[in-house]
């Protein structure tokens, strides 16, 4: 007799938080793929319900919510989490219970747990890229702001590798601010900044606080035309927090821009503010979280199990037209492949894409090659 029942998934993000805008649009990038394999008749007839917590952007909470989630909603699957800390926080938890943690956000590599996959770039995927561009069109000497937990201090510690890849690359100085930081902090930051001159600044500040750095900078009269902001965290989300007048000229490495102009993109954002309108900015985290309950909801036709085990062998090797392309999950790390770009804010808020690669690449979480030169290679230039 085939199964009738439900389906329940956990669903761990932060509603409130020094992060909650960000892992609020990996929760509506959710949603929005659940209702789309619900509405075709869910998986097999079968509903998937999501468990919904707020984790309030902190990690012990995320530990124990998915705990709750594990041992009292019976849950198999969770999808969650954004910052590193609260990652690093729930792994433990699902490997201890044999469950499975679907990561739908950018990080610093160096890691691979059977327990998991992860759907955001690996540094390989972004960290290079933006490296090789920011020192090839603005200088070698790099100045690092970062939030002060463990993403921001392992990602710099890349940046600062791949720089000194460059003849006269340096990392000229380093920062990191609390995780609630306002506009004050920054201050000190900013003074050192325009001490040391550097030709850009990576920054690896996270959450509410970006949008206080960047309007920081813009009040300290700096110009991005000559000394650029590139990151890897900010998005379209804390571009619309800060304003396109604050934002306009700086630059982010990522797989997805909401201006990727193809059927597929174009027809999905379409369907996304159909549903939720606009008060949500679709990113690269939410694209990353669209996708992965699709890669999720065709394994578990695949296998007709949610158990991991049963699971893990169809999603391994599994592929998904995806917004930004065509994405693959790589069997031997668990991570997918992606589609590196680099795109510039404009006037209007928007992130013009200036590079890009036309093949997916390969996910190296441990950087075994990272090579600025075939990373150059590997991008087009994208006129806008």
């Amino acid at each position: 007799m085939a199964h009738t029942d439900p389906i329940k998934v956990g669903v761990l993000y932060s509603e409130t938080g020094v992060t909650s805008s960000i892992e609020s649009s990996q929760r509506f990038g959710t949603l929005f793929a659940i209702g789309q394999v619900n509405e075709e008749g869910g998986v097999d007839g079968r509903e998937i319900v999501p468990v919904f917590y707020d984790a309030h952007s902190e990690p012990a909470r995320y530990a124990a919510l998915a705990e709750r989630l594990i041992t009292a909603d019976n849950v198999k699957v969770i999808f969650g989490c954004y910052m590193s800390s609260t990652r690093k926080a729930v792994i433990p938890v699902v490997e201890r219970w044999n469950r499975l943690l679907f990561y739908a956000t950018l990080y610093e590599g160096f890691e691979c747990s059977d327990h998991l996959i992860y759907t955001g770039a690996a540094p390989n995927q972004n960290s290079v890229q933006l490296a090789e561009y920011m020192t090839s069109k603005f200088g070698p000497r790099v100045y690092m702001v970062g939030s002060n937990y463990i993403y921001p201090y392992e990602s710099n510690r890349i940046m600062a590798d791949l720089v000194s890849q460059c003849p006269g690359g340096q990392k000229v100085g380093e920062r990191y601010v609390p995780l609630d930081a306002t506009e004050r902090d920054f201050d000190e930051v900013l003074a050192d900044i325009r001490n040391v001159q550097p030709d850009f600044i990576f920054s690896t500040v996270v959450g509410n606080s970006t949008q206080c750095f960047y309007r920081a900078y813009a009040d300290a009269g700096f110009d991005p035309a000559k000394m650029p902001i590139g990151s890897l965290t900010t998005s379209e989300v804390e571009v619309a927090q800060m304003g396109a007048v604050v934002a306009e000229g700086h630059y982010t490495s990522a797989p997805y821009f909401q201006t990727i102009q193809t059927e597929a993109n174009i027809s999905c954002l379409a369907k996304f503010r159909e549903r939720f309108g606009d008060s949500v900015a679709p990113n690269a985290c939410w694209e990353a979280a669209y996708f992965q309950f699709h890669i999720f909801a065709r394994a578990l036709r695949a296998s007709g199990s949610d158990d991991i085990d049963a699971l893990m062998p169809c999603l391994l090797g599994s592929s998904f037209d995806a917004p930004q392309g065509t994405v693959r999950i790589e069997a031997s790390n668990h991570h997918a492949y992606l589609y590196p770009r680099i795109g510039r804010v404009n006037s209007e808020g928007r992130f013009a894409i200036v590079r890009e690669t036309r093949e997916a690449i390969y996910p190296d979480p441990y950087l075994v090659a990272h090579d600025l030169s075939s990373t150059a290679s590997q991008m087009t230039s994208v006129e806008n």
